[in-house]
């Protein structure tokens, strides 16, 4: 899917839809085994870490969406609706566990089944929480649904998104307050038509947090009392953050409750940002601002207050469309613990970021994945997975320590 503004055919050919589970593991099982393992292990610089990709499993159609299972499968979805599992023991299985055709709007390269992840208690329940393009008109669409049974979904909330195929965001995750987080782009085309990066009054563009284990009145969730705009008139109570373009994939630091976000730019930089919890309400400029250069000027106001990226980088050297990460939380290689990783759809080059203990933040280039990343997710071990989207692979990834070249390829914020 082409997650940007409009381009020629040649360049729209294959880029998905990467219009905000990584894939969000109940917090004790990664954080634990993590800590523990790491408790006498310091984070190495991040010159000192490359990337390695093995391939371990290849025929899926269009694979979008990677999340972990606490029985150690890992759960793909397609961009057609499918919802396929992989184990490291058994490897892919041939026939979905879930099938939503029936209900997905494919119509464009960016609409589809979007998002997946399980919920807290999947385990007894076997409940997952899906994010997808709807028919008949791609409605932004959340639902709920046991796995293997399709005919029971339950669908949560929806947007309009009918005008333009671009632009859908459709990560969801749980956070570590136990609430569903789920991301929205700003209704597509190019320029933000329709003005909806800064408007609270729609969900188009913004990061949701809502409850789903209680209902309130006629609605199947009930809104977080400390959600930011519960209280600002004509603002939908269940935004979280706003001033987003196209937060195609997002995470949940199972660690810290932080969330990153990858935000897909216009034409001139690629963003991530990295929210404390503490923050909420923050406004990430778009479409104000791309990144931190000023873009419409008009939808720029005096004295509001705009959150910067930790980490942005031009279009130039191959570079099109940002595809987030997650924070290394395993411990198969205690020296990256804390390092968060991200990738671009078209160079695929790996980037690392990490805060720094006096403030600020550091980052590198770090390698490569293979061939048009749409997404990267954990297992239950927190160790790291990417899928490459028109060949169909499912990559397992690995950090190794390397010499520093010169000048360590380190960009500071």
């Amino acid at each position: 899917m082409s997650r940007r503004r409009c381009r020629p055919a040649t360049m729209l050919a294959g880029l998905l839809v990467l219009a905000l589970s990584a894939f969000l593991l109940p917090p004790t099982s990664v954080a634990g085994t993590a800590t523990a393992s790491t408790s006498h292990t310091s984070a190495v610089p991040l010159a000192e870490l490359t990337v390695v990709s093995e391939q371990v499993a290849f025929g899926l159609q269009r694979p979008i969406a990677i999340t972990g299972l606490p029985d150690g499968r890992m759960l793909i979805a397609e961009k057609n609706g499918t919802v396929r599992a992989y184990h490291p023991d058994t490897g892919l299985a041939a026939e979905p566990v879930l099938d939503l055709t029936a209900r997905i709007d494919t119509s464009n390269n960016e609409r589809g089944l979007l998002g997946i992840t399980p919920a807290p208690n999947f385990a007894r329940t076997g409940i997952l929480y899906v994010a997808y393009t709807s028919l008949p008109a791609g409605a932004l669409t959340l639902a709920r649904v046991p796995i293997g049974a399709p005919e029971r979904v339950q669908v949560l909330l929806t947007q309009e998104h009918a005008e333009y195929g671009n632009h859908n965001g459709g990560q969801v995750a749980f956070g570590r307050d136990g609430y569903l987080y789920w991301s929205l782009g700003d209704g597509g085309h190019a320029n933000d038509p329709f003005k909806s990066g800064q408007n609270l009054g729609t969900l188009l563009g913004k990061i949701v947090r809502i409850d789903v284990n209680r209902t309130c009145g006629a609605k199947p969730y009930c809104v977080p009392s400390d959600n930011p705009f519960v209280r600002t008139r004509d603002a939908r109570p269940e935004i979280w953050l706003y001033g987003l373009r196209n937060p195609w994939r997002f995470s949940v630091d199972p660690v810290d409750g932080s969330l990153w976000i990858g935000d897909v730019g216009q034409g001139l930089v690629e963003e991530i940002n990295h929210i404390r919890p503490w923050q909420r309400g923050a406004n990430l400029g778009w479409s104000c601002r791309e990144g931190t250069p000023v873009f419409d000027p008009e939808q720029c106001r005096p004295g509001v207050r705009y959150t910067d990226p930790v980490f942005e980088y031009d279009h130039f050297n191959d570079n099109c469309s940002v595809t987030g990460g997650v924070v290394y939380r395993g411990f198969q290689t205690p020296e990256a613990w804390g390092t968060y990783v991200a990738s671009d759809y078209c160079s695929t080059r790996v980037f690392a970021v990490r805060p720094k203990p006096d403030g600020g933040y550091e980052s590198a280039t770090i390698g490569n994945l293979p061939t048009q990343p749409t997404a990267i997710g954990t297992d239950v071990h927190g160790e790291l997975y990417v899928l490459s989207d028109l060949p169909g692979w499912l990559n397992r990834v690995r950090f190794e320590r390397v010499q520093p070249a010169s000048g360590g390829g380190v960009a500071n914020r």
